[in-house]
């Protein structure tokens, strides 16, 4: 099957997040078979800061972010088997969103794939005219990021036929343990940008265990914090790089994880760095969320806290021996069952599914 897949950026992970779930799940599916275009703009200077060229995996058709261009990429949806919108492009979602579903043929599978479906929702739940409840009706699949239980509900009270949370995991090729680098040596270590909904909780979980723990060094990573005052104890780095993402993750004695607001009020919503984490062998500790048990178990697997005194306690007490046998457990829990191969597995059946069942509806 050909897939048209419109997205933020695959080449990019520059104020792009979902960079490595986009690539660990495409490039699974172009192993099965699929033949993959990848649509993305040319916007907010990612061609600029690339991570990687243009793979043999999938075609990525770089447009303009102009009307014209967008017209000439939402076409080529016509010759597609399935036809992908995500949320959050960037770049003239909306039309985006109603143009590629109105070209696709007839019996395309026609999917929105949502990679922050919380905010999502709570735009769909504020807004009656969202351009989300005319789209629905027309959609096959909805495919989100994260979730469970509570997305999936959401979703369908607003019309969704179907929709089935695809949840991030691990790219063992991409992120695996390496030699600890100089450049991220530090006690506790962070990696997320700086954006509204998590500014707070970054504030809470690790500027305050920064300020406990004085004698401990700690590094930010990521863009947008070089403009906020940090304090002495804290290094910041700036945008880091997905090539330096292992030994960002190895190089610390531990590696913090910060959900944003609206996925920790939700749970189901385990992040990226949470798997690039664990496959790095890296010790994490993460912010407390519903149904992080599906994926890591709490004190053997991960280490939870509830607040930045709780980070620092955990912190304090952890010794390097204690903090490799995490990261070793970590590491062997999501390989047994939270790769991109077993999200391959996964979207694969949904599609051939998909595709039988249009197949099976009377012309």
């Amino acid at each position: 099957m050909r897939i048209a897949f419109y997205g933020s950026s695959l080449l990019s992970s520059y104020w792009n997040g979902a960079a490595t779930y986009y690539r660990g799940l495409l490039r699974d599916l172009a192993s099965r078979g699929y033949t993959i275009t990848f649509f993305e703009p040319d916007a907010y200077n990612r061609q600029q800061h690339r991570d990687i060229e243009p793979p043999a995996w999938a075609e990525v058709r770089v447009y303009e972010a102009t009307e014209a261009a967008l017209h000439a990429a939402i076409a080529e949806a016509a010759q597609a088997d399935v036809v992908v919108k995500t949320s959050g492009v960037g770049v003239f979602d909306e039309d985006l969103l109603e143009g590629v579903m109105i070209a696709a043929r007839p019996e395309a599978i026609r999917i929105f794939w949502d990679v922050d479906a919380p905010a999502t929702l709570a735009d769909i739940a504020a807004a009656p005219d969202h351009p989300m409840r005319r789209a629905l009706p027309g959609l096959d699949l909805v495919l989100t990021y994260g979730g469970g239980p509570p997305v999936v509900r959401a979703y369908e009270s607003f019309g969704a036929r179907c929709c089935i949370p695809i949840y991030n995991a691990l790219d063992p090729e991409t992120h695996h343990p390496v030699p600890p680098d100089p450049r991220f040596a530090a006690d506790l270590a962070f990696l997320g940008n700086r954006l509204p909904d998590r500014e707070a909780r970054v504030d809470a979980f690790f500027l305050q265990a920064a300020a406990l723990l004085p004698e401990r060094q700690f590094l930010i990573g990521g863009n947008g914090w070089d403009t906020r005052p940090m304090p002495p104890n804290v290094r910041s780095l700036g945008h880091v790089y997905t090539r330096d993402h292992n030994a960002f993750n190895v190089t610390p004695l531990a590696v913090l994880n910060i959900a944003r607001d609206s996925m920790a009020a939700v749970g189901y919503s385990p992040a990226t760095r949470v798997f690039e984490a664990a496959g790095a062998g890296a010790c994490l500790i993460t912010d407390a969320w519903t149904g992080l048990e599906l994926f890591l178990k709490e004190g053997e697997e991960v280490l939870v806290a509830r607040d930045g005194r709780d980070v620092a306690q955990q912190l304090a007490a952890l010794t390097p021996e204690r903090a490799k046998a995490i990261g070793a457990a970590a590491k062997a829990r999501i390989l047994a069952g939270h790769t991109y191969a077993h999200r391959g597995v996964e979207v694969d059946a949904i599609l051939q599914r998909e595709r039988a069942r249009a197949r099976s509806v009377p012309a």
